[in-house]
């Protein structure tokens, strides 16, 4: 393995401290373990800051508490994140959430998939010890990413994807640098799932059939069938619509922006927030988030003077 290059994780965390004590528990049991642990801490304001201390003083592996001022969201967490590991000397770079464990032997897993890619996403388990489903490609005509069907390694154990996701993505640090950091103005999601669109226009994005991680907080959610639905917040309903302005960006940066196309989008990304509401939280609370969310996003989408984040080199 050290002939891959240092192997960094990069944590990103506000106000978990239990849940977080609980994944670098599980990054101390890693073998091979990883050469440094960055946490981002978004300015908590629980415990957090001892149990970094306390883990860093039990550690064997270099683990940076990197605190932020301020909250950014996982999107700015992990714009700093990234920007601290590249300047470290992180050749490889683990991004994940606060809410998972990771499994002892992932480095390992990953390696040979390592030998192929510099753009990977492994398999998780969710709370209940199955595997959680995550099966995606974006659409440019929608700008939507939606699920596929089947058993994607029915044929083969790497299935090509063109999106991302900050729980557990794996990027080589040439793939970083050339795409550049993750975009803090999106605050929480659709930063990963554009990162990695971005990261998948230039080199294969690969989701590949090893297990690495374990989701340890539970969420309410219904199966559709061809995916589960879970449970979400009012902050999160606000920005997946107001970041459709930033994903419109995106796309005109690149000649992918259809305005029909992106309307049904749109579209079908309130009707889900609003199916997730009815169906999984069963309420209605919370829909003048969406209707605000989607408001917000017209001015982003209509800036004349946006500018996507510039790559490293």
């Amino acid at each position: 393995m050290a002939s891959q290059g240092p192997f960094h994780l990069v944590v990103t965390t506000f106000n978990r401290a239990d849940y977080l004590t609980g994944l670098l528990a599980s990054v101390a049991a890693m073998n091979p373990a990883p050469d440094c642990i960055i946490v981002v801490d978004n300015a908590s304001t629980d415990n957090t800051a001892d149990v970094v201390a306390r883990a860093a003083a039990e550690s064997a592996v270099p683990l940076i508490h990197h605190r932020l001022d301020t909250n950014l969201g996982g999107a700015g967490g992990f714009s700093h994140g990234v920007e601290r590991a590249l300047a470290e000397g992180a050749q490889w770079l683990w991004l994940m959430d606060d809410d998972v464990e990771v499994e002892p032997d992932a480095l390992a897993a990953f390696g040979p998939w390592m030998e192929k890619y510099d753009a990977i996403v492994g398999r998780r388990y969710d709370a209940n010890g199955k595997p959680f489903f995550w099966q995606h490609k974006f659409v440019d005509f929608l700008g939507i990413h939606l699920p596929v069907l089947g058993d994607v390694f029915a044929q083969s154990n790497a299935f090509p994807t063109n999106v991302g996701v900050f729980e557990g993505m794996l990027l080589h640090a040439d793939a970083v640098r050339r795409v550049g950091l993750p975009d803090p103005r999106f605050f929480i999601t659709w930063d990963d799932a554009i990162y990695g669109w971005l990261v998948s226009l230039q080199r294969e994005v690969m989701y590949v059939n090893v297990f690495v991680l374990r989701k340890v907080r539970p969420q309410r959610q219904i199966n559709l069938g061809i995916r589960h639905l879970n449970d979400s917040s009012d902050l999160s309903r606000y920005y997946v619509m107001r970041n459709r302005g930033l994903v419109s960006q995106y796309l005109r940066e690149h000649g992918r922006f259809n305005r029909f196309g992106f309307g049904v989008g749109t579209a079908l990304t309130a009707g889900k927030e609003f199916l997730r509401l009815v169906a999984v939280e069963r309420t209605m609370r919370g829909t003048g988030r969406i209707w605000r969310g989607w408001r917000d996003s017209r001015p982003i989408m209509a800036d004349a003077q946006w500018k996507p984040m510039p790559p490293l080199v």
